[in-house]
């Protein structure tokens, strides 16, 4: 029994085993991996008895608290310039929350504090499109927030991995400075625990390289790639070595992060099947791992980063080399000499793009909805960059905690791939549509879509599946575009204290949109840009915004609409009668001292009442009662039956009633957090 499970010098049997259908038995380990994600759906995490949030006793709060625990995490910086404060996350004997600072302290990972201040129940996000705290962090198992008021440092226990970390992103930082120094930081420890510049970011995204910032497969595979090269000369048992140290390695700058995890658990299980003389079912071996650290760890289903490397990495297994051939085979001018380099070359490299690109496309449109129109042939142009880079970057941090006078000596030749690497970056994401704004499709829309990219990729299929496969994408791409071409008006409310609120008016009109908010602070413009990319809408024709308060950041809004008009200085932005208008969508004051507006989208009209003093402004207007009315408030039990005579098709209002309390036919209510959303037709 023992020679079977570890390598074994003695000769291979004479009749080898049947032949097995390793795309068969992966697919069954993916089915498998699958299944344990969809249980750990069924049972959603919840706290635990001793959990902070046990201590609201059910309540929002905010309740004044004394916590004590130990920090789980460097603080990091939120807001422009970090300017709005940081945050951190707690650990205590009973569970964890996070920390909110409104000045960043120095703090460090594995500190024992003391903390008080005001704790509050994480919210949910008023709308699905939209990103809220309550939803990121309940994966982690976090459901409240102290707004930490005073703070006490009880023990500063030794922290040698978190500080091997910090040495190496800070001197690598102040040696090549923020851009290029946070750049070869990351791809030693992944960009979770390095502070790279916002913009960055951005640019990597935009331009499909954001898996180079990320501690991933990728990176081992270079790291290994490179052991095994250095350790060919030597034993089997040295090279077992040499693997296992470079795995321990990565894993404990990168930290325990899924995707980190999953290429750690694949390495290590290939490094050993290698070595061992046999050849790996390497799909099979992807399922079974997933299977394993979700089994370990069910909530990891549904982390965005182990999704996108999971689905990435099943494509570059199953697809990648099909497709190599089909383009050799395929490409134009392969019989001539310089058309025979290229068919060797080019398919080679744009295969693995591509594969990946189209495996992980559903999941793009499902979590994100954009897709980075040129991630191909951006990773193309990166590609040549990214290997050498990688490993010089792993050489610095070498040289960093080993032998620091040399680093201005060796870092000139990394510092020049990694100025390359950045301008490759910023040029892809400078081009046209280069993050292409196609709306987060319905749930199921994106796993038909799946099941119709699986039919087309996965090899050896027959043509008439591939022909109902095109067929069903054909389906799902018009039903998209058929709901995103629609007429629709959302309103999103999210009730705050005394009755006051944020409410967001968002009207589409044949794939463009205007937004009316009672609002302008920096929030109100973030949760604006969150819902107009998620419903497809890459910029707002106008934007009215009704705040008494000029907007702090009018920048945020520019960015954000053709035409935004606001408060200035103490004047209104619409007088009556004037209009603010694109095709299909207008709104007119109705008045000079109100905020009565009507709404015009496509043939329908809206009356917008944010206020008493609208709806008193309206009523004094003698105006007839349009078909859709949106009160911003909420009036007195009293007044709502006979507050609109004849009564409109359909009143909308931002708020709730109180439990006892029945709203008339035909009124919808948002509640104290929530939306509406209707066609305009």
């Amino acid at each position: 029994m023992a020679s079977t499970l570890f390598c074994s010098s003695s000769p291979a049997p004479a009749s080898p085993p049947p032949p097995v259908d390793w795309r068969a038995s992966g697919l069954l380990a993916l089915l498998l991996a699958l299944l344990i994600a969809w249980v750990a759906w069924q049972a959603p995490a919840r706290p635990g008895d001793q959990d902070p949030v046990r201590l609201l006793a059910g309540g929002e709060g905010p309740l004044p608290a004394v916590i004590h625990g130990r920090l789980l995490s460097d603080l990091q910086r939120f807001g422009p310039g970090g300017a709005d404060g940081c945050r951190g996350q707690l650990e205590t004997s009973g569970g964890r929350l996070e920390l909110a600072f409104d000045h960043c302290p120095s703090l460090q990972e594995g500190w024992e504090l003391r903390l008080e201040g005001q704790l509050r129940r994480l919210r949910p996000s008023p709308h699905p499109l939209l990103a809220g705290p309550a939803e990121r962090l309940e994966r982690q198992r976090i459901w409240c927030r102290l707004q930490v008021e005073q703070l006490r440092v009880l023990e500063r226990p030794p922290t040698p991995i978190a500080d091997l970390r910090r040495r190496i992103a800070g001197r690598l930082i102040a040696a090549a400075g923020p851009e290029r120094g946070g750049l070869l930081a990351a791809l030693v420890l992944g960009s979770a625990v390095v502070p790279l510049p916002q913009a960055l970011r951005e640019a990597f995204r935009a331009a499909g390289l954001s898996h180079a910032l990320a501690a991933s497969g990728f990176h081992l595979s270079v790291l290994l790639g490179f052991v095994t090269l250095v350790g060919r000369p030597l034993g089997r048992l040295v090279r077992l070595l040499l693997a296992v140290a470079a795995i321990l390695l990565f894993l404990l700058l990168a930290g325990p992060q899924p995707s980190v995890l999953r290429a750690c658990l694949m390495g290590a299980i290939g490094v050993v099947l290698l070595e061992c003389g046999r050849r790996g079912r390497p799909l099979a071996l992807l399922g079974l791992t997933a299977a394993l650290m979700l089994l370990l760890r069910p909530d990891w289903w549904s982390d965005v980063g182990f999704q996108l490397s999971l689905a990435a990495t099943a494509g570059l297994l199953v697809t990648a080399r099909p497709l190599e051939e089909w383009l050799q085979k395929h490409w134009p001018g392969a019989g001539g000499a310089g058309g025979r380099w290229l068919a060797a070359v080019l398919p080679a490299a744009l295969a693995v793009p591509l594969a990946a690109t189209l495996w992980t496309l559903p999941l793009q449109l499902l979590h994100f909805g954009a897709l980075p129109l040129w991630a191909v042939p951006a990773n193309m142009a990166a590609s040549p960059l990214l290997t050498p880079l990688t490993l010089g970057a792993m050489a610095l941090a070498l040289v960093v905690l080993l032998a620091p006078p040399l680093l201005p000596l060796l870092l000139p030749p990394i510092d020049l791939l990694a100025r390359l690497l950045l301008l490759v970056a910023n040029a892809f994401a400078a081009l046209p549509m280069a993050q292409w704004q196609t709306g987060k499709p319905l749930p199921l829309l994106v796993l038909l879509l799946a099941l119709a990219m699986l039919g087309l990729l996965w090899p050896d299929l027959k043509r008439r599946w591939r022909r109902r496969a095109a067929a069903l994408l054909a389906l799902v791409v018009a039903a998209h575009l058929w709901l995103l071409l629609g007429d629709q008006l959302l309103l999103v409310h999210q009730g705050f204290a005394a009755g006051s609120g944020r409410d967001l008016l968002l009207a589409r009109h044949r794939g463009r949109a205007a937004l009316v908010s009672n609002r302008a602070d920096p929030s109100s413009c973030h949760q604006a840009r969150q819902l107009a990319a998620a419903l497809g809408v890459a910029r707002l024709d106008w934007a009215l915004l009704l705040d008494p308060v000029a907007p702090a950041d009018p920048a945020c809004w520019r960015r954000q609409a053709g035409l935004v008009l606001a408060y200035g200085e103490d004047t209104a932005p619409l007088l009556a009668g004037q209009r603010l208008a694109s095709p299909g969508l207008a709104v007119q004051a109705l008045s000079m001292d109100s905020h009565a507006l009507e709404l015009q989208l496509g043939r329908r009209r809206w009356l917008l009442l944010p206020d008493r003093q609208a709806l008193w402004a309206w009523q004094a207007s003698r105006r007839p009662v349009p078909e859709a009315v949106w009160l911003g408030f909420l009036p007195p039990a009293s007044q709502r039956s006979r507050l609109f005579q004849p009564p409109p098709r359909q009143v909308w209002l931002s708020g709730a009633p109180p439990r006892r309390q029945r709203l008339p036919a035909h009124w919808r209510s948002s509640g104290l957090s929530g939306f509406l959303q209707g066609d305009a037709a």
